[in-house]
């Protein structure tokens, strides 16, 4: 009877069912053709899948519960997720309906904080309404072209190096690797304490000068593709002996790297912009902890009165 149950609300899930055996054919017979058969009524989209108390559950809210899920359980067979689904749903419903027998709907907390829950429901679809033409691949393309046009182009370098402790290790390193035939990625891995050392050499792949410390940038982007920095480079992580490796132009990034980048902002852009039209076109009228009217700033607030004048006969 389960199994039967479910046939119909996992197929409009869009879930695999269970193929069925179709009958066996009849045999022929010259008995006159059947009347056509009457065509199927349409399946409801959104049928009903449980009632409790005559309230009922529908298909819609099954989906909408099984996108709340973890995606590892949102993956588990079919069969066995929609009747846990059913079953928690009739449980929270089978509470509300119990909660609003005994009244709590009324009580002037509960009623507190379901009216916040609905503010924050309408601030949410507003703002996203508002949001929405703001971020289309449409108007995000256009922030992108307008970017381009004003980016410069940005110079890469690809350097190595080597990070220790203390002032005088990094003067014996840089003794080290100076020396004819040093290998300055084996040293790196020996000596350098910094992640990029043990596992690659040292070697940091290209980057733009705003992409490190202040005082490190600066060091590698003096150098010359080959050159090793003539003294220890101070950082707030230690020591630096640095390598360049090469030296590039940065290649444009394109719109789908830029993408994420461009929607934040103009999510925050559109945001911000939709918040400021609601506030400035609603009357706001303020008031003191006390309750009382907050007064409107007047310049008499900061005006001292003039010195008095000096009496007569002491000037």
């Amino acid at each position: 009877m389960r199994l039967h149950h479910l046939a119909l609300p996992l197929c409009l899930l869009g879930l695999p069912v269970a193929a069925q055996t179709p009958p066996a054919p009849a045999p022929a017979t010259t008995a006159a053709p059947a009347a056509a058969p009457a065509p199927a009524a349409p399946q409801d989209a959104n049928p009903v899948v449980a009632r409790v108390n005559g309230e009922e559950i529908r298909l819609n809210d099954v989906r909408e519960a099984a996108q709340d899920l973890p995606a590892e359980v949102r993956n588990a067979p079919p069969a066995m997720l929609y009747p846990l689904i059913v079953d928690q749903l009739v449980a929270q419903k089978a509470v509300v309906i119990a909660a609003r027998a005994q009244g709590l709907d009324k009580d002037p907390e509960v009623r507190h904080r379901m009216q916040n829950a609905e503010d924050g429901e309408l601030q949410q679809a507003l703002l996203r309404r508002d949001v929405a033409a703001a971020t289309t691949d449409e108007a995000l393309r256009k922030r992108f072209e307008a970017e381009q046009k004003n980016a410069t182009a940005e110079e890469e370098v690809h350097a190595r190096h080597i990070l220790v402790a203390t002032e005088e290790e990094a003067k014996q390193v840089l003794a080290e690797v100076r020396k004819p035939g040093a290998d300055f990625a084996a040293i790196a891995k020996a000596r350098s304490t910094d992640p990029s050392g043990k596992t690659n050499g040292g070697d940091l792949g290209f980057f733009k000068k705003g992409d490190m410390v202040p005082e490190f940038a600066e060091a590698a982007f003096k150098l010359k593709p080959g050159e090793i920095s003539p003294e220890p480079v101070h950082s707030a992580f230690g020591w630096h002996i640095i390598k360049l490796e090469e030296r590039r132009t940065a290649q444009p990034a394109t719109f789908e790297e830029r993408k994420p980048a461009l929607r934040q902002a103009a999510f925050e852009e559109a945001v911000n912009a939709a918040v400021e039209k609601y506030r400035a076109a609603a009357k706001v009228e303020r008031f003191n902890m006390d309750g009382t009217p907050v007064r409107a700033a007047s310049p008499l607030d900061t005006a001292t009165p003039p010195p008095a004048a000096a009496p007569a006969g002491r000037r």
